[in-house]
């Protein structure tokens, strides 16, 4: 972008210089008009030993090039100023406004720039007052049967499903130690079995993380997040890094978007990542609240994103629905970062 700035005040200096040329060509055409040496006349002149004629193509360029230089530079500044803004309306700054000064075609296109901005904020306020309250009116309608029955079945999934697939892995590999040692050929197809009840351990693993409570259930984002990594860290061997702000405050609405999504993120890196390590951030500012979740597991590529594309659609989705964005990194055998940011516009409303 810088670039096309630059390109734009070559462009004042070279129409400067063409006016130049062509004015001071009409000016010199008028004085040696009843001259019969014409331009040449201008030769037999000089000021110190240089010809009149090259005083006079010197003082074109350089008229032409400050000239142009000096036409450009408000508004190549503008421009700078406009660009900027832009940028940050890009990353959701909708708070973000540009300065306006001068009453050119520029000055009204950031006072446009402004007001969009303004309108945006609005639809971004909107939405979370609406998710705010679309959590209220679910918490007074909240189905306590739903629940109970979720944790019943996180109980029994626990204390039977996954205790026998857990009980499978350690029979299976007990089993290929014994055929390893008999060089029995059956050991490849034990190794299968054993592939498989890892898979659906982890599967389940997943599985019970999606039957916790779905909302926060009276405790803050901080309190629920917190409370979710460290069981996890004693449940899976998963080491976890978790860095939060102590002061976090946001409506009730978008802390259930947000707690839904990390669970969603978190079954994520259960279900495919294959992560030892797992690192989550909460930062609030003034402008914005930054989520981040980075794990060392098996990444993916662009390509084949379409394999997770359900759980980051919906984390998407989720975001979507109070104002913010999600960005998602992944670099194969190297680990996944997904970010997320919705912008703080409730600060008199709290």
């Amino acid at each position: 972008m810088r670039k096309r700035l630059a390109r734009i005040q070559w462009q004042f200096i070279r129409h400067n210089l063409v006016a130049m040329f062509l004015i001071s060509f009409f000016l010199i055409f008028l004085l040696t008009y009843e001259s019969s040496r014409g331009f040449l006349l201008l030769m037999e002149y000089s000021l110190a030993n240089i010809p009149l004629l090259v005083w006079c193509l010197f003082v074109i360029v350089i008229t032409g090039i400050v000239s142009g230089y000096l036409q450009a530079l408000p508004i190549r500044r503008k421009m700078d100023q406009l660009v900027h803004t832009a940028a940050k309306y890009e990353r959701g700054a909708f708070t973000y406004r540009t300065e306006v000064y001068g009453q050119d075609e520029l000055s009204e296109l950031a006072e446009r720039m402004n007001r969009m901005a303004e309108h945006m904020e609005e639809q971004v306020t909107s939405l979370q007052r609406l998710s705010a309250e679309r959590a209220s009116l679910q918490d007074s309608v909240k189905k306590a049967a739903v629940t109970e029955e979720r944790q019943r079945l996180a109980r029994e999934l626990h204390d039977a499903v996954s205790q026998q697939l857990f009980a499978i892995s350690m029979m299976t590999a007990a089993i290929k130690q014994n055929l390893a040692e008999k060089g029995d050929s059956a050991e490849e197809q034990v190794k299968i079995v054993e592939k498989m009840a890892n898979t659906a351990q982890a599967e389940m693993r997943a599985l019970l993380l999606h039957l916790r409570p779905a909302h926060l259930e009276g405790k803050s984002l901080r309190e629920g997040v917190e409370q979710l990594l460290i069981e996890l860290k004693e449940k899976y061997q998963i080491r976890i890094t978790i860095n939060m702000d102590e002061q976090i405050s946001m409506p009730k609405g978008i802390e259930d978007q947000l707690f839904r999504m990390v669970q969603e993120g978190i079954s994520n890196v259960l279900r495919h990542a294959k992560a030892s390590q797992l690192e989550f951030d909460l930062k609030q500012t003034e402008q914005e609240i930054k989520i981040k979740l980075i794990d060392n597991g098996v990444g993916f590529s662009q390509k084949d994103v379409h394999q997770s594309s359900y759980g980051l659609q919906t984390m998407k989705e989720r975001m979507n629905e109070i104002g913010g964005t999600l960005h998602v990194v992944s670099v194969p055998n190297k680990g996944t970062q997904i970010e997320a940011k919705i912008p703080v516009t409730w600060r008199d409303d709290t």
